[in-house]
């Protein structure tokens, strides 16, 4: 069978591309010391500076407004499929 995957946790993730952003040592030694590919340390680096000012924004989280679409989604889809129920109910 194939090798599985490592999964890092959120937390590894950013600190080891805070330290990529900090610039005291270079990605291949930062790759080395985490066992990372020098790549993956230069993604995460690169995440980390795209999605900065998204965790500087006032009044909102970035979960919420994506968690209130889908929830008001499901419940026009809820809305709908009970309508369709009363109305098969009646017809029978």
């Amino acid at each position: 069978m194939g090798k599985q995957r490592k999964r890092h946790s959120k937390e590894f993730k950013a600190r080891v591309a805070l330290e990529a952003l900090k610039g005291f040592k270079t990605l291949s030694e930062l790759a080395s010391i985490h066992k990372l590919h020098p790549t993956q340390v230069r993604q995460w680096k690169a995440q980390l500076q795209n999605n900065a000012p998204e965790l500087f924004e006032r009044g909102r989280s970035m979960g919420t407004t994506n968690e209130e679409a889908l929830t008001a989604r499901l419940y026009e889809e809820i809305g709908r499929l009970k309508m369709e129920v009363n109305f098969l109910q009646k017809k029978c």
